[in-house]
């Protein structure tokens, strides 16, 4: 017998062999028909995985992301054994499960293209395969066994050259086998509904000069429901789009000619943006923080101090050579090295610190192309950056107050549903980190204390540690209930060593300072990117661009129109002016599609008598006012936001 514990620490005894089906089955027939994978001593594992000692465990169900891991990877293998047997001869590369849903890289060969139109039959195949229920075989497999199965499929043999002998495991359903770690279902029957979403070029292992794959998106519901509910939030979420919606307000623009992924705003997302900055530079006069400003490059040798140019060197922009021989320029990837060397310019007391620097800094990366995409995903962007450099006694008191500040801004942007990620280090892989095993642990130790005395919900992810030390991420649900990571704490311990940061203490001895790095918003480019999905571009009274059109009915009324405008605007009023020479309703039409709150029309009666006739966006006709009591109702509106923000 074996002993099996329980996420509630209730221990059982199964007989030695057990699998987790066989231990869901014990408890009640229908956890048995829900459960799809099991965590075993920290593993995912198969469900008919035999475990041989004692273990802890933890079952997962379809609302659980392991649960869906496991649909999603199993997914994955149907999809590619009905590509093989549509496409015969077709060659595969990586499948696994995303966040939604799963793809597949895949070559077809001799000459073949998979195009959208193509779809639909394979979403049938797929459905066929489903209803065979074939079970999903585990075997584990010795190197060279699994180099001569797969000799015809290059892409496999090189993926298999990269294992070592005794980890290599295939997984087979039905006529197709796969090189796979897993877990997979139990078989194909709980696979339901299929939706094949759409097909994408993708060069393989993300290399530009290697050959370029077709990577074909699914996702798959146990239940029909779930798809077409799914669907219906995927319309909305297409509607959402801060691409689409950034180019019908006007927000931003990308040009061939600047570059890639390097971001243009317009007039109208440069005041979104700066007002974003402003609120968040108000909040941080609050908390004590001192802005500095640091270039956009720094000396190559800099970020080789910092150890970013050993682990962002090959996705940054090559080095720029200057006239001086051997001189090497980077533009800057991060701008904590730079903070770093602010701190070090004169000499520090223990009574100066907690010293915190901010800084809206540019920043850039070397994306691949294919990675790209809108504002979420660029090669230059903003970052609201901070840097705290505190003693180790003031350490958790400073961490907890930032994440009050990343509480106020999501108050403020009405973002309710959060969980806070504690990323720590991946035990089994400790050359991807820098700095003493020490200084790792206190480190993890303050934000896991920090996180229980704020009686935060919490979720912890091995492996998803920065280089330098463990962090804190915030993980938000936008309207649509999807997730997106925003704001991030990151204690480190390392980046002082390195730089050598010191401060005199009570003692008249060196001390080392902690350093934390926080950015509430992450980027801003990013961020606005959420903003605009979350709101569907229709963004806060207090935050929006413009808060009124004014509409004159015709251009007899064109000069009333711009007094009212010049009135509003000296009261703080963002309001612009619509003069074109269109119709009355097509002017409604338009600027309701600009998401504007309100439209103020104007024609003989209100140019007489001083007024305003007030549409309010998605409600309509709200009577007239006059124009300073429409000025005096809109600031009411934005200081009692403001206000209740600050409650």
């Amino acid at each position: 017998m074996i002993k099996i514990t329980f996420p509630d620490q209730s221990v059982r005894e199964f007989p030695e062999g057990i699998t987790g089906y066989e231990i869901a089955e014990s408890i009640s027939p229908r956890l048995a028909k829900e459960v799809l994978s099991i965590t075993v001593n920290d593993q995912l594992w198969d469900l008919t995985r035999t475990i041989q000692t004692d273990a802890s465990v933890k079952l997962h169900k379809w609302e659980d992301t392991e649960g869906k891991h496991a649909f999603w990877h199993s997914s994955a293998h149907l999809m590619a054994e009905a590509l093989q047997a549509l496409y015969p001869g077709t060659k595969f590369g990586i499948g696994p499960a995303i966040e939604n849903g799963f793809y597949y890289d895949v070559d077809p060969g001799n000459g073949v293209s998979i195009s959208e139109t193509e779809l639909p039959k394979i979403e049938k195949k797929m459905q066929e395969l489903a209803r065979e229920k074939s079970e999903y075989k585990r075997r584990e497999v010795a190197k060279q066994e699994a180099l001569k199965f797969f000799s015809h499929d290059p892409y496999k043999v090189e993926l298999i050259t990269d294992l070592e002998d005794g980890t290599i495991s295939f997984y087979e359903q039905g006529g197709f086998t796969d090189l796979c770690r897993g877990p997979h279902l139990p078989s194909t029957e709980p696979i339901k509904a299929v939706k094949i979403l759409s097909v994408a070029g993708a060069y393989w292992r993300g290399d530009e000069k290697r050959k370029q794959l077709t990577r074909i998106y699914g996702i798959t519901f146990p239940k029909q429901k779930m798809l077409d509910e799914y669907l219906v939030m995927l319309e909305e979420a297409q509607k959402r789009d801060h691409r689409k919606i950034g180019k019908e307000l006007d927000l931003f623009t990308f040009s061939q000619k600047v570059g890639q992924g390097l971001p243009l705003w317009m007039p109208k997302g440069a005041k979104l943006r700066e007002r974003l900055e402003t609120f968040l530079k108000k909040v941080q006069v609050k908390y004590g923080y001192e802005p500095v400003i640091t270039p956009h490059i720094g000396n190559k040798e800099l970020y080789v101090t910092s150890g970013h140019y050993a682990k962002y060197g090959a996705d940054s922009f090559q080095p720029i050579h200057t006239p001086a021989e051997g001189e090497e320029f980077l533009l800057k990837p991060m701008n904590c090295p730079h903070h770093c060397e602010i701190y070090k310019a004169r000499p520090r007391s223990y009574r100066d610190l907690p010293i915190r620097f901010a800084e809206f800094g540019t920043v850039y990366r070397y994306e691949q192309s294919g990675e790209l995409h809108g504002l979420t995903r660029v090669r230059g962007f903003t970052q609201d950056d901070a840097h705290i450099f505190c003693r180790p006694d003031q350490l958790k008191d400073e961490f907890k107050k930032v994440i009050d500040i990343i509480f106020y801004i999501f108050k403020a942007l009405d973002f309710k549903d959060y969980v806070a990620q504690i990323s720590l280090r991946d035990p089994k892989n400790t050359e991807k980190y820098i700095g003493s095993e020490e200084n790792w642990d206190k480190a993890e130790r303050a934000i896991i204390e920090a996180c229980a005395e704020k009686g935060l919900n919490t979720v912890t992810e091995m492996g998803e540690a920065a280089f330098y030390g463990p962090k804190l991420d915030f993980m938000i649900k936008d309207a649509l209930g999807r997730k997106w990571q925003l704001g991030t704490i990151q204690v480190d311990y390392n980046l002082p060593e390195r730089f050598e940061l010191e401060y005199i203490g009570q003692d008249n001895s060196a001390h080392r300072p902690i350093m934390i790095h926080r950015a509430p918003f992450g980027s801003m480019e990013r961020f606005v990117a959420v903003l605009i999905e979350h709101t569907a571009g229709k963004f806060p009274l207090w935050l929006t661009p413009e808060q009124a059109v004014i509409l004159p009915i015709s251009e007899k009324y064109n000069d009333y129109a711009k007094e009212v405008q010049n009135y509003l605007n000296k009261l703080d009023v963002r309001t612009i002016l619509d003069d074109r020479n269109e119709k009355i309703g097509k002017k409604i039409r338009d600027n309701e599609l600009k998401r504007i709150p309100y439209l103020l029309i104007v024609g003989e009666k209100e140019a007489e008598e001083g007024l305003v006739a007030v549409r309010k966006q998605g409600e309509g006709d709200k009577g007239a006012m006059k124009k300073e009591d429409f000025a005096a109702f809109i600031n009411s509106e934005v200081n009692s936001m403001l206000a209740e923000i600050d409650e």
